[in-house]
């Protein structure tokens, strides 16, 4: 008979975030109160850019798939967890591991290289804005947009492909609140050793590319704001930019927490607690972060909120 601890696995229990009950409903309350938000900001963007065609380019073009983004990671990640929360097993097979895991890498590779490409455009508009449509085109904003997606989807076929090379046979119970392959790798009783590897090489690269990307394009806006004449101009643009600096930081800093640091035998806690900024912060907040202080979308807002007002037709 063979051993039970030995037995190939193609099922694992997600741990999530507690057992306690109270803290489960609290829990489930504050996630699921998340995720509508997101999915609301997100998809309103995402068709306020859409239906106004003053909103049709590059920087709100790039700004739209990174709505999508957020989006995608949202519904690969959060119902699973919702769904964990009040269930019994909370199983999930190796099959939905690979789905969720490709959508989820797909959504943050693509996220790298849309936010370099909304840098390098800041960079046009605010540094060479004579030349901005010369050097900013609309065809140029398209070929970069299919190129990110081209390299999120690339990067999760790779990561999916060697995560089929793996056998797992010893505990099922991965310690996480969604199916990530860190984990997943500490189960396994093949030598992980080339996937760790590949997503070294691979996550590092599109990282390490995109962040000198919007370091060196967030240098030159900053040197070109320093030499304003406007106090007033300077200010808005400061505090514009370092509100997307934020994002862009949270957003970059976790994901080189987690993936491209060195390893080390037991920080679980730590990795599912910074997964949490990259997988479900960031998409809540960048649709507030980069329309909050856009008085272009909000005043598109104001009018189409005004125009839907009923108008009062007595007299």
């Amino acid at each position: 008979m063979t051993n039970d601890n030995y037995s190939l696995t193609t099922e694992f229990i997600l741990i999530g975030f507690t057992d306690h009950p109270d803290l489960r409903t609290f829990l489930f309350v504050v996630f699921f109160a998340i995720y509508l938000i997101t999915m609301v900001g997100n998809l309103g963007l995402m068709a306020l850019i859409f239906k106004e065609h003053r909103l049709h380019t590059p920087m709100y073009i790039f700004l739209a798939n990174l709505a999508l983004m957020d989006s995608c990671c949202s519904c690969a990640i959060t119902p699973k967890m919702l769904e964990n929360f009040f269930s019994k097993d909370r199983m999930i097979s190796l099959y939905e591991c690979m789905a969720q895991f490709y959508f989820l890498c797909l959504a943050e590779t693509a996220d790298c290289f849309l936010l370099a490409a909304m840098a390098y455009d800041r960079y046009v508009a605010i540094c060479n804005p004579l030349q901005y449509h010369t050097m900013m085109s609309k065809q140029l904003c398209i070929q970069m947009t299919i190129g990110a997606y081209i390299a999120g989807n690339l990067h999760s076929i790779v990561q999916v492909i060697l995560l089929l090379r793996l056998t797992f046979c010893g505990s099922h119970q991965i310690n996480h609140f969604f199916c990530d392959v860190l984990p997943l790798y500490r189960l396994s009783c093949v030598d992980p050793y080339i996937n760790e590897l590949m997503i070294f090489i691979l996550s590092g690269s599109a990282q390490v590319f995109s962040i000198i990307i919007v370091l060196i394009s967030y240098l030159c806006i900053l040197f070109t704001i320093f030499r304003m004449k406007s106090k007033e101009g300077r200010g808005k643009a400061l505090s514009t930019c370092a509100s997307h600096f934020l994002s862009i930081s949270m957003f970059y800093g976790s994901l080189l927490f987690v993936y491209i640091r060195p390893r080390s035998g037991k920080k679980e806690d730590k990795d599912l607690l910074v997964a949490i900024f990259y997988t479900l912060v960031n998409p809540l907040l960048n649709p507030f972060i980069y329309t909050l202080r856009n008085k272009e979308v909000i005043n598109i807002m104001k009018r189409i909120m005004k125009n839907r007002k009923p108008h009062n037709t007595l007299k």
